[in-house]
């Protein structure tokens, strides 16, 4: 059997992004708090452009927050950081900044807009207010389980074939 060699796909002209230009730094460098460029002392101090980078990689490869090259910094830096940018809007801000350059510069067609949905219904649900059983034996006609014992009758008094 032959060996095939894979060949990675990359388009023409635009190279895969692993660090942050310095033009694309530029134009995104003041949207991050201005507290995080001042270090106040403990840990080594990660500034905002390494901390980025690490994202980036971590978004582009996949790989776990602890796995992250020491080049970009501890791992829980990188993940803290990146959730406080998140809940600080900073993402979205890079976001809408870059799409009003790339409008600027390129032109966006925001008259041509499309959405794709699916909707359906799920395959185990079941129907619109219809109790749901609270335990997993509750239906009426399943077969009881093979790890457990079988049940028995209730126990009646041997005199007069009652209860007990």
């Amino acid at each position: 059997m032959a060996v095939r060699k894979r060949r990675r796909i990359q388009r023409r002209g635009v190279p895969t992004v692993w660090e942050v230009p310095d033009e694309l730094w530029k134009r995104i460098a003041i949207l991050f708090p201005i507290e995080e460029f001042r270090p106040t002392g403990g840990r080594p101090w990660t500034p905002p452009r390494r901390i980025l980078d690490g994202v980036l990689y971590v978004l582009r490869t996949g790989c776990q927050w602890k796995a992250v090259p020491h080049e970009y910094g501890s791992g829980s830096t990188l993940h803290r950081r990146f959730q406080r940018w998140v809940e600080l809007g900073i993402w979205e801000a890079i976001w809408r900044r870059l799409l009003q350059h790339y409008d600027d510069d390129v032109g966006i067609a925001w008259q041509w807009q499309s959405a794709d949905a699916s909707l359906h219904k799920a395959p185990l649900g079941g129907e619109k207010n219809r109790p749901q059983p609270d335990r997993p034996r509750q239906g009426r006609h399943q077969a009881p389980s093979s790890h457990r014992h079988r049940r028995h009758p209730p126990r009646r008094c041997p005199h007069c074939r009652e209860p007990a």
